[in-house]
Protein backbone atom coordinates (compact mmCIF):
# COMPACT_ATOMS: atom_id res chain seq x y z
CA UNK A 1 0.00 0.00 0.00
CA UNK A 2 1.57 3.59 -0.89
CA UNK A 3 1.56 6.69 1.80
CA UNK A 4 -0.79 9.16 1.33
CA UNK A 5 -0.68 11.76 -1.00
CA UNK A 6 -0.01 14.48 1.63
CA UNK A 7 2.71 12.56 3.31
CA UNK A 8 4.95 12.16 -0.30
CA UNK A 9 4.30 16.01 -0.52
CA UNK A 10 5.68 16.24 2.59
CA UNK A 11 8.55 14.09 1.95
CA UNK A 12 8.76 16.09 -0.93
CA UNK A 13 9.40 19.38 0.54
CA UNK A 14 11.13 18.17 3.03
CA UNK A 15 14.20 17.02 0.71
CA UNK A 16 13.77 20.12 -1.39
CA UNK A 17 14.47 22.06 2.04
CA UNK A 18 17.49 19.96 2.65
CA UNK A 19 18.82 20.23 -0.87
CA UNK A 20 18.36 24.03 -0.61
CA UNK A 21 20.18 24.23 2.38
CA UNK A 22 22.97 21.76 1.35
CA UNK A 23 23.46 24.22 -1.58
CA UNK A 24 23.39 27.62 0.35
CA UNK A 25 26.05 26.48 2.20
CA UNK A 26 28.28 26.41 -0.48
CA UNK A 27 27.49 30.15 -1.47
CA UNK A 28 30.29 32.92 -0.94
CA UNK A 29 27.96 35.70 -0.34
CA UNK A 30 29.15 35.67 3.15
CA UNK A 31 32.52 36.33 1.73
CA UNK A 32 31.60 38.87 -0.44
CA UNK A 33 30.38 41.87 2.35
CA UNK A 34 32.45 44.36 3.13
CA UNK A 35 31.84 47.19 5.69
CA UNK A 36 32.16 49.93 3.11
CA UNK A 37 29.62 51.11 0.85
CA UNK A 38 31.73 50.45 -2.08
CA UNK A 39 34.76 48.22 -3.16
CA UNK A 40 36.58 51.86 -3.37
CA UNK A 41 35.70 52.64 0.01
CA UNK A 42 38.76 54.21 1.96
CA UNK A 43 40.19 55.83 -1.12
CA UNK A 44 38.91 59.42 0.46
CA UNK A 45 41.74 61.04 -0.28
CA UNK A 46 42.75 60.31 -4.03
CA UNK A 47 38.91 60.73 -4.32
CA UNK A 48 38.73 64.45 -2.81
CA UNK A 49 42.14 64.99 -5.30
CA UNK A 50 40.46 64.04 -8.53
CA UNK A 51 36.81 66.03 -7.33
CA UNK A 52 39.07 69.33 -6.96
CA UNK A 53 40.90 68.99 -10.17
CA UNK A 54 40.41 71.78 -12.35
CA UNK A 55 41.57 70.75 -15.83
CA UNK A 56 43.75 67.11 -15.66
CA UNK A 57 44.40 67.60 -19.35
CA UNK A 58 48.10 69.90 -20.47
CA UNK A 59 46.95 73.32 -21.39
CA UNK A 60 48.12 72.17 -25.02
CA UNK A 61 46.21 69.36 -25.83
CA UNK A 62 43.05 71.47 -26.59
CA UNK A 63 44.93 73.12 -29.14
CA UNK A 64 43.02 72.14 -32.22
CA UNK A 65 45.71 73.97 -34.93
CA UNK A 66 48.14 70.60 -35.55
CA UNK A 67 50.76 72.13 -37.89
CA UNK A 68 50.92 70.37 -41.32
CA UNK A 69 52.67 70.38 -44.58
CA UNK A 70 50.05 70.52 -47.36
CA UNK A 71 51.76 69.32 -50.47
CA UNK A 72 54.02 66.83 -48.66
CA UNK A 73 51.00 65.41 -47.87
CA UNK A 74 50.06 65.31 -51.45
CA UNK A 75 52.86 63.98 -52.31
CA UNK A 76 52.57 61.09 -50.21
CA UNK A 77 49.10 60.24 -51.47
CA UNK A 78 50.44 60.18 -55.20
CA UNK A 79 53.23 58.45 -54.00
CA UNK A 80 50.98 55.68 -52.53
CA UNK A 81 48.79 56.01 -55.74
CA UNK A 82 51.54 54.69 -57.95
CA UNK A 83 53.07 52.03 -55.87
CA UNK A 84 56.25 54.85 -56.08
CA UNK A 85 56.76 54.76 -51.40
CA UNK A 86 60.17 54.65 -50.53
CA UNK A 87 60.46 51.01 -48.38
CA UNK A 88 61.13 51.92 -44.77
CA UNK A 89 65.27 51.51 -44.00
CA UNK A 90 66.30 50.54 -40.43
CA UNK A 91 67.81 52.94 -38.71
CA UNK A 92 70.10 50.65 -36.82
CA UNK A 93 71.46 49.92 -40.41
CA UNK A 94 72.00 53.41 -41.45
CA UNK A 95 74.21 54.05 -38.69
CA UNK A 96 76.21 50.50 -39.43
CA UNK A 97 76.64 50.36 -43.24
CA UNK A 98 75.06 54.00 -44.56
CA UNK A 99 72.76 54.82 -47.11
CA UNK A 100 75.09 54.04 -50.03
CA UNK A 101 75.06 50.16 -49.22
CA UNK A 102 71.68 49.73 -50.04
CA UNK A 103 71.00 48.11 -53.42
CA UNK A 104 69.83 50.18 -55.95
CA UNK A 105 66.14 49.91 -57.46
CA UNK A 106 65.33 48.66 -60.89
CA UNK A 107 63.73 51.16 -62.74
CA UNK A 108 61.44 49.49 -65.13
CA UNK A 109 61.44 49.88 -69.43
CA UNK A 110 58.86 52.74 -69.41
CA UNK A 111 60.37 54.72 -66.95
CA UNK A 112 57.46 54.47 -63.98
CA UNK A 113 58.57 52.12 -60.66
CA UNK A 114 59.14 48.60 -60.41
CA UNK A 115 56.45 47.45 -58.61
CA UNK A 116 54.01 49.92 -59.95
CA UNK A 117 52.11 50.62 -62.97
CA UNK A 118 52.91 52.59 -65.71
CA UNK A 119 50.41 55.96 -66.15
CA UNK A 120 49.33 55.55 -69.80
CA UNK A 121 48.13 57.94 -71.75
CA UNK A 122 44.97 57.99 -74.29
CA UNK A 123 42.82 55.78 -71.63
CA UNK A 124 44.20 52.49 -72.69
CA UNK A 125 46.24 49.91 -70.74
Amino acid sequence: MSPPRTERAGRMIAAALALCSIVAGCSDIYFDRRDTIALSGGDAVAGNAVAQTVDPWPPHSGNANIAFNGQRMQSAVEHYRWDKVTPPVDPMMMQVAGPSLAPPVPASPQGGSAGGPAPTSGGQP
